[in-house]
């Protein structure tokens, strides 16, 4: 029998989730050159458009079908999606398809499988701001395309697919049934996956014209808190709403979701305040995100004090994290690695220590609780597992579209700003205000991006 309160807020989180998206094109919009805030957007708006197609056509399959591999991949047993969609409009007489989650209530598979959707949208999603200001559209949404069939799928597979979920006989991903590694909502298929993609990607694009020297500065603040908002918004949905039911665990996955990305916020405050001595508002949004990040997977097997501990750690590595492109010399142009991949290996390695079955059966306890190294072991093997598998598939799919020359604008379009060059438009209408610069206007200014602890760190340097 269907639940309907669970099946509610399951569409209700879904909904959420999606909203994430447009969240995170106002937060990287916000840190971009206001000549490329446009592009920006619209890698993000893409993304919307490109999986959300391929998710029914076979994403949902590879994600979420019978295991045709080893735990590696499904199969293509679940039709990609239509004939679930055939049996909504009626062309079955049992019904409508439902999974068993949690316990003897089902939830429709539509249900489940758009809630899932909206995770492999912000995913590739994440990627862009490793490559802002200098990455063509086409050639964005050709990796997307490639990406999301070659990593994604299958990494949600791993991590997501749980054995007997689609089907008393079916099979499910290595990562949750054999090694057992605790990813409550995407710590590794999401952030550290993103992440990982986003230092292959800015490799394989190389570094902006003038940069670490010319960095400037991000051209609209309010954009960037906004996003960071809006985001900690829809992280209610994606966290919390990883129960798939309205229950005790959703309430507790939304708390430890508040309190973490509050003590992160603190402590990415304060390193700005012992380090540079000013705290600011990139920095608050930035610790957000942050302690979203490593809340991630945390959220439903840590209590109340684990998640501030972890949201606290999280908070003050990823302020430090920021600042390890200048050292290593990648050009990570809005901190998806420092924020995304540095976040998604705490809260990942952090469970190891902070879980405790007294707060999910379902989990495992930690070293702190008496459960010894085991879990912890288990954590850093799938950590370590998507972050290889990701980045390694990442620099063959971007070498592969770079060398067909359609990946990074030209010199010329990058400095002159590639909205007018990718997408004919400008975000500010500059001329009815007598003055002759800003964006579209082709002269060269020192404008850039990056989080706040990386603004601070250039001006001390």
């Amino acid at each position: 029998m269907l639940n309907a309160g669970d099946t509610a807020w399951v569409l209700a989180s879904a909904a959420l989730v999606m909203l994430m998206t447009p969240g995170l094109a106002f937060f990287y919009g916000g840190m971009v050159r206001a000549k490329s805030v446009l592009n920006m957007l619209m890698m993000n708006f893409i993304a919307l458009a490109v999986v959300g197609v391929l998710w029914v056509l076979f994403g949902f399959s590879m994600a979420f079908g019978n295991d045709a591999f080893g735990g590696l991949v499904g199969n293509f047993d679940l039709a990609g999606m239509a004939d679930t969609v055939g049996k909504l409009a009626g062309l079955a007489s049992s019904g409508p398809p439902a999974v068993p989650w949690p316990g003897p209530d089902a939830l429709p598979v539509l249900a489940f499988a758009m809630f899932q959707l909206m995770f492999a949208i912000i995913t590739p999603a994440l990627i862009s701001g490793a490559i802002a200001d200098r990455a063509k559209f086409w050639g964005w949404t050709l990796f997307v395309v490639i990406w999301v069939a070659v990593v994604y799928f299958p990494v949600a597979h791993w991590v997501f697919s749980f054995n007997g979920f689609m089907g008393p006989n079916a099979a499910g991903g290595w990562i949750a049934n054999q090694l057992k590694a605790l990813d409550f909502a995407g710590g590794t298929a999401v952030h550290i996956n993103a992440g990982a993609a986003g230092l292959a990607l800015a490799i394989v694009l190389g570094k902006r014209k003038g940069w670490p020297k010319d960095t400037g500065r991000p051209h609209n603040v309010p954009f960037v808190l906004l996003g960071a908002s809006l985001l900690w918004f829809g992280w209610y949905g994606f966290n919390a709403g990883s129960a798939l039911a309205a229950n005790d665990l959703a309430a507790v996955a939304f708390t430890n979701t508040t309190v973490a990305t509050a003590a992160a916020v603190l402590g990415w405050l304060v390193v700005e305040q012992l380090k540079f001595g000013k705290p600011t508002t990139l920095g608050a949004a930035s610790g957000a995100v942050a302690g979203l990040v490593a809340i991630t997977p945390a959220c439903g097997f840590v209590s109340p004090l684990g998640a501030i501990a972890i949201g606290l750690i999280a908070g003050l590595l990823c302020a430090l994290a920021v600042s390890l492109k200048y050292r290593f010399g990648f050009d990570d142009s809005l901190d998806v690695v420092g924020v995304h991949l540095v976040g998604g290996l705490v809260g990942t390695i952090l469970i190891g220590f902070f879980a405790t079955t007294s707060v999910n059966s379902a989990g495992a306890d930690g070293l702190f609780y008496g459960g010894g190294f085991t879990q912890l072991g288990r954590q850093a093997v799938a950590a370590l597992a998507v972050l290889a598998y990701s980045f390694v598939l990442t620099l063959i799919i971007g070498f592969i579209i770079k060398k067909a020359g359609g990946f990074r604008v030209s010199t010329e379009d990058e400095v002159s700003g590639i909205d007018e060059a990718q997408h004919a438009e400008s975000a500010y209408d500059f001329s009815g205000m007598g003055g002759g610069f800003g964006a579209g206007s082709g002269i060269p200014t020192k404008t850039a991006t990056g989080n706040a602890a990386t603004k601070l760190e250039e001006t001390k340097a």
